[in-house]
């Protein structure tokens, strides 16, 4: 028995020390505006997203020439259908056939068109008739998909401003404003109805600009702070992005429909704005997008939708040169018109790591001035006591964030998932990456929270597997 039990936690600690290969991120999209004079053909565009691992894209219209230069790259496409076009479609179903046959069945199925937006932010620009027309815009684009046999292939929605909020903080008390409660009813019992998506524009840049504090800031930026305690649940949020989206969450759920999923169709910081603008820089841009991409790559989750990642639509592709307003407006482009990289972010299918924030980060490489771990022949990874949790998950944020590490025994339903704690899922990342980067003394710094250890702290989840293995392949004869 003893033998077998050893043999049974060597296989399961080979398992858990390998690095897989990296799996599509189909929760990655971009926004793809045009209000510029200055953009690449769209074929160069299609050769650059099939460079990265971004696999889907929001068009804000339906341009035929890009909707015909991503055909057979697999990537998604949600096409747009323009606010003016709301009453229309609402009081004609024809043109919302017209719409369809001219703008989505000459391209489907070679471009992978996934989604139908009619209108953006309708709800922002207080206009009663076109907020009442929205519903039954989308009710007969909806038909006209089902009399074209694409019903379910292809869904229906329109993305909506956080100001659609009454209230969002905290989380838990998250509430839509009440003179559109009705209006919104109908809206969810559509996406409950055709399985199409509620989509939101969470912009924690915006929060930011209204409350300057630098714990805000960090915040905003997934980098280590003191968290904000939600008093209803006693759930402790790390970082604006998660709370603003369990807010929506929390407030599609008091209307009964918890089971309407919830995507982020907008969501980025500026790299650059005037001089009395508060927050746009490079910096503040690539640790925000960086450790975004990160958070959602861990497959953490937020703290009401645990353990899956929201789809998530970065803006933007390109800076749009003609956009009015700020020069911050001017300024969201992951990417410039010559193809390059505005900053790196760890989109690149040849990029094998996620760059994090620039200060604080995990570091895992040598420090000329840092001591390290001497090295331990079968040491183990784990975090120094009286680490933080926000530094922790900062770190569990950073390793789950590498392309090609699997941290799915540490979500919900995986082996190691209890105990579930932030200690425990950072202590099972953390050896991680020590045990798969050739157990280097620099891969178990982590900007000096982590240390060597000669006790395996993932021991107890791999002993309870290995009793639940013999379990089930029965007892051996012990005469052998």
């Amino acid at each position: 028995m003893a033998v077998l039990l050893y043999s049974v936690y060597l296989l399961l600690l080979s398992l858990f020390q390998t690095v897989n290969t990296a799996k599509s991120q189909s929760f990655i999209g971009i926004n793809y505006g045009q209000v510029a004079d200055n953009l690449p053909p769209p074929s160069a565009t299609a050769k650059l997203l099939q460079s990265t691992t971004i696999q889907k894209v929001r068009l804000y219209g339906s341009d035929p020439d890009i909707i015909k230069a991503l055909a057979n790259t697999g990537i998604e496409i949600a096409v747009g259908v323009a606010n003016g076009d709301i009453p229309a479609l609402a009081s004609d179903p024809n043109f919302a056939k017209n719409w369809i046959n001219s703008n989505v069945l000459p391209f489907y199925p070679s471009s992978k068109i996934s989604l139908i937006n009619v209108g953006n932010e309708v709800f922002i620009f207080g206009d009663r008739n076109l907020m009442t027309n929205l519903l039954p815009a989308m009710q007969n684009v909806d038909k006209a998909l089902q009399e074209a046999s694409l019903g379910g292939k292809i869904k229906v929605s329109t993305v909506h401003p956080m100001t659609l909020l009454k209230q969002s903080e905290p989380p838990s008390s998250g509430s839509f404003d009440p003179s559109l409660s009705d209006l919104i009813k109908g809206l969810l019992e559509f996406n409950n109805a055709t399985g199409s998506p509620f989509q939101i524009n969470p912009y924690p840049y915006f929060a930011y600009r209204s409350d300057t504090r630098p714990e805000t800031l960090a915040f905003c930026l997934f980098q280590p702070n003191a968290g904000r305690l939600d008093g209803n649940t006693n759930i402790k949020y790390m970082n604006m992005f998660d709370a603003q989206v369990d807010a929506v969450r929390s407030a599609i759920n008091s209307m009964g429909f918890k089971n309407v999923e919830i995507v982020v169709a907008e969501t980025g910081w500026p790299y650059k704005g005037d001089g009395d603008e508060v927050g746009p820089s490079v910096e503040n841009a690539k640790a925000y997008n960086g450790n975004l991409i990160a958070h959602l790559r861990s497959m953490v989750g937020t703290p009401l939708m645990p353990g899956k990642s929201v789809d998530t639509y970065f803006f933007a592709l390109y800076d749009e040169d003609l956009k009015p307003g700020p020069t911050s407006e001017r300024s969201f482009g992951l990417f410039k018109t010559d193809l390059s990289s505005t900053y790196d972010v760890g989109l690149s299918k040849s990029t094998e790591t996620t760059p994090t924030a620039p200060s604080p980060k995990p570091s895992v490489t040598p420090l000329p001035n840092s001591p390290l771990p001497s090295p331990k022949k079968g040491a183990w990874c784990v975090p120094k006591s009286g680490v933080s949790d926000a530094q922790l998950q900062a770190n569990l944020d950073y390793v789950c964030g590498q392309q090609g590490v699997d941290c799915s025994p540490i979500q919900p339903g995986g082996t190691c998932f209890e105990p579930n704690t932030v200690a425990s899922h950072a202590s099972y990342a953390m050896n991680l990456l020590y045990q798969s980067s050739g157990k280097n003394p620099w891969n178990c710094d982590f900007s000096q929270t982590a240390t060597l250890s000669s006790i395996n702290p993932i021991l107890s989840c791999i002993l309870q597997v290995a009793m639940v293995v013999l379990i089930l392949v029965g007892t051996p004869d012990r005469t052998i």
